[in-house]
């Protein structure tokens, strides 16, 4: 019962993100979006900003930790969920890695950027991964996106 509870609410996170993201194809951006969750609670909301700042280091996620601490008045995530569309990169898993994250749900893989493959252990050994949370839709906006653009 409490995985199908835990289930339900990641999804309903997910779809936070996937808000997020679309805000970003908006905006001409990758659409990649993040939200940060405490307590069930969304306390921080971001998407991607790379092309809006030109600042490469402008993910979704890293926009999503800094406003979270900013929040919370503290550089450490520790009772904190990330839900993000696209799996994380290796520079925002070392990012969560260091905020100490503890769980980070994605949806889509990215097998040609993501953190799995060339960073596993990237984030703090504590931290929980979920993978596939509405997989289907993340990965959707983003194909879709890139067909636009060519």
């Amino acid at each position: 019962m409490e995985n199908t509870e835990q289930q339900k609410k990641d999804e309903q996170f997910m779809r936070r993100a996937l808000v997020e993201a679309e805000a970003a194809r908006d905006e001409g951006e990758i659409p990649v979006g993040a939200v940060v969750v405490a307590g069930d609670r969304i306390i921080a909301r971001a998407h991607n900003l790379t092309e809006t700042l030109g600042d490469v280091t402008a993910h979704a996620e890293m926009q999503a930790i800094t406003s979270a601490a900013n929040q919370l008045g503290g550089k450490y995530l520790t009772d904190c969920t990330l839900y993000v569309t696209v799996e994380p990169c290796i520079m925002c898993a070392g990012a969560l890695g260091w905020a100490q994250v503890r769980r980070v749900v994605y949806g889509a893989a990215d097998e040609k950027r993501g953190f799995r493959a060339f960073a596993p252990k990237a984030l703090h050994p504590k931290c929980e991964v979920v993978s596939g949370v509405l997989e289907e839709e993340c990965r959707t906006l983003m194909t879709e996106f890139f067909k636009s653009k060519r």
